[in-house]
């Protein structure tokens, strides 16, 4: 297996320091008065008041209700414990550590055994953590800077000295990129994704609808990946894989990237480059 394993980027981002900050901060971006979040909490308006303005100083117990309340990733639950004036919860570990060598175990087997499909692994910020050795055909011809450690698979892909000139359907592929980086964005409110949607966007090619019509195609529901080869056009579909309830911010930012063959050609090109080793 030609895989690839080494610990996400980390890239510090500026953050509000006081916990009532931090709250604040997430209510708002989870578009909730405080009247609302109180309620979800079970707790007065009065003291949900106190603990925004500083004026009071929240349990343990209720920093972890509120973040559940407000659904906070794991990193940022972490980052709220810290300015409340508690040790951090939950272990922040690289893939490689031993600590995880059954995640990264299970990780290995279920991209071994998607063979002879493409399969990847990504950090939060789609950022390659593994692969197997099939994705590596599909990357001939990108820009070799575009393949230096740490490679962002979006970055990759939608680059015009990426993958981009080969995606036959490429507005389709940018439209459900960005969709996917938008809930992601809404989701865990991370600056760096902010960054880098931006820097997508200002990529040349056409966000509009793509030309490109397939019959019975469910667009938002099954989006093809429609990939340019010197043995014609290859189309997949895709799923995406997370760990399930994870207590560790490295497996629950990990995502599974699994590609299928949508037609015969397709599959058989994949039979074909994998029998060439």
């Amino acid at each position: 297996m030609n895989a690839s394993l080494h610990p996400p980027t980390r890239q510090p981002h500026p953050a509000p320091q006081a916990f009532g900050d931090h709250l604040r901060h997430w209510r708002q971006h989870r578009r909730l008065s405080q009247l609302d979040l109180a309620g979800e909490a079970d707790i007065s308006t009065r003291h949900l008041s106190f603990v925004e303005t500083g004026r009071s100083v929240p349990s343990r117990e209720m920093v972890l209700r509120l973040s559940d309340r407000l659904d906070i990733p794991l990193r940022e639950r972490n980052t709220l414990l810290v300015a409340a004036g508690y040790a951090p919860m939950y272990r922040e570990r690289p893939l490689d550590h031993p600590a995880l060598a059954s995640a990264r175990q299970a990780v290995e087997l279920i991209l071994k055994s998607h063979e002879p499909w493409p399969a990847l692994a990504l950090d939060r910020h789609w950022n390659l953590v593994a692969m197997n050795r099939m994705v590596p055909h599909l990357l001939a011809g990108a820009d070799p800077a575009l393949l230096q450690a740490p490679v962002n698979v979006l970055r990759l892909s939608l680059h015009p000295q990426g993958l981009a000139p080969r995606i036959a359907n490429l507005g389709q592929w940018r439209n459900h990129l960005f969709e996917r980086l938008r809930q992601q964005i809404a989701a865990t409110a991370d600056p760096v994704l902010m960054t880098l949607l931006e820097e997508l966007r200002a990529y040349p090619g056409d966000d509009g609808p793509d030309k490109l019509h397939l019959e019975g195609e469910h667009l938002g529901v099954v989006m093809p990946f429609r990939f340019s080869t010197p043995g014609g056009v290859l189309s997949f579909i895709s799923t995406t894989t997370i760990f399930g309830t994870p207590v560790d911010v490295t497996l629950q930012e990990l995502a599974l990237e699994t590609f299928f063959p949508a037609d015969e050609l397709t599959a058989q090109a994949l039979r074909e480059l994998a029998a060439q080793g």
